[in-house]
């Protein structure tokens, strides 16, 4: 997959951005606050993903302006589209996405068009991080190989929604409890979907993350991913998901419902599960040196990027926002190994940090603007 050309204008302090990039390595160069990250992140949104920095979407466009205009071409094995993206300020914020010039409801088809994965120095807090981060990144990563877990995930946030709402007015005597059950019955059916596509997934990544560690660690340290499910055991996954795990599931939101609605908030299900993440057997959230977290964050984004390419046949676009100037030669040279062949953006402040070998289009950014294109 390449981005072949991109046009940006009033995304944060971007401004006029028209560039072709290179097929392999577009080195973003600028002192801090610049514009190198806001261009990633213009980038990546195109995705239909939301902001890899935590951005609000009223916080997209300029202060001095009334609105963003952006728009991307991609090419993949089969064609080549056309994404534009525009958000105007008013008494809401209007958002216009086409693809291929016909106007999109939502973000959801841009997660079908473009694929991409982004290194961020925030990545470390999928190991250190609250259980939220890593299922997040989990069902992000997940939905990249089938889109349709987008739908489970949407659906079941939204069934949660209602029922927590629910639980607060039965709480307060606003109705009934028997109607609990209704909503029980949908959020056991979406949420054991998404615990089986979690293990199936966390599975896949475990097995690259324990090739890729063993080779970044030298051999002394085993990398070990372990879906642990708020609702099932880790037998159970063994049997495919069909109506005795959506009946396991319900139940046990029957047993907490009581809980539940003295405390007016969902305490089981899939909000509640955790993916632990091991060094040698023990906590890297809890024990990990400072290295260590960094190499498994790292390793596991890599991974991330292999199952992906593997399974499409085709690999994903690449973002690493200012991580290379803090890994040594040799990390750099096993990340780049990797990536070797896909389309890679990289910021940087400085590009003699980066390899000597490492070779491509370099955009000097300053003041939110392309100033030289090398």
């Amino acid at each position: 997959m390449l981005i072949t050309h991109v046009e940006i204008d009033g995304f944060k302090n971007l401004s006029d951005i028209s560039f072709i990039p290179d097929n392999y390595y577009n080195i973003i160069v600028g002192a801090n606050a610049q514009g190198k990250t806001n261009l990633l992140e213009a980038l990546w949104i195109m995705s239909g993903c939301k902001s890899f920095r935590g951005s609000k979407e009223r916080d997209y466009i300029a202060l001095d302006k009334n609105r963003f205009t952006s728009e991307v071409g991609i090419r993949d094995v089969v064609r080549e589209q056309k994404i534009t993206y525009e958000m105007i300020k008013g008494g809401n914020i209007t958002k216009n996405i086409t693809i291929n010039g016909v106007k999109q409801k939502g973000t959801r088809n841009l997660f079908d068009v473009f694929k991409c994965i982004a290194f961020i120095p925030d990545d470390v807090d999928i190991i250190k991080g609250a259980p939220e981060k890593r299922r997040n990144f989990i069902d992000m990563a997940a939905s990249q190989l089938n889109p349709v877990f987008v739908a489970h995930i949407t659906k079941n946030q939204a069934v949660m929604n209602q029922r927590n709402a629910l639980l607060k007015s039965i709480m307060q005597g606003g109705c009934d409890a028997s109607i609990l059950e209704i909503w029980d019955k949908q959020a056991a059916h979406e949420g054991a979907l998404i615990s089986y596509m979690r293990d199936g997934y966390i599975k896949k990544l475990n097995e690259v993350c324990s090739g890729l560690y063993s080779s970044i660690s030298g051999g002394k340290e085993v990398l070990e991913l372990e879906y642990k499910s708020n609702v099932f055991r880790a037998e159970d996954f063994e049997e495919p998901c069909g109506e005795a795990a959506f009946e396991k599931y319900y139940n046990k939101l029957r047993e907490s419902a009581e809980y539940d609605i003295r405390t007016g908030i969902t305490h089981s299900g899939v909000n509640r599960d955790e993916i632990n993440i091991k060094i040698n057997g023990i906590s890297a959230k809890e024990y990990g040196s400072q290295g260590q977290i960094k190499s498994a964050a790292l390793v596991i984004k890599l991974a991330q990027a292999e199952i992906f390419t593997k399974r499409s046949k085709e690999a994903p676009v690449v973002f690493l926002d200012d991580v290379m100037g803090e890994l040594d030669e040799n990390r750099q040279r096993f990340v780049f190994d990797i990536i070797k062949n896909m389309q890679v953006f990289i910021t940087t402040p400085n590009e003699s940090a980066l390899l000597p070998d490492i070779k491509g289009k370099i955009l000097r950014i300053s003041g939110g603007r392309i100033a030289e294109e090398v």
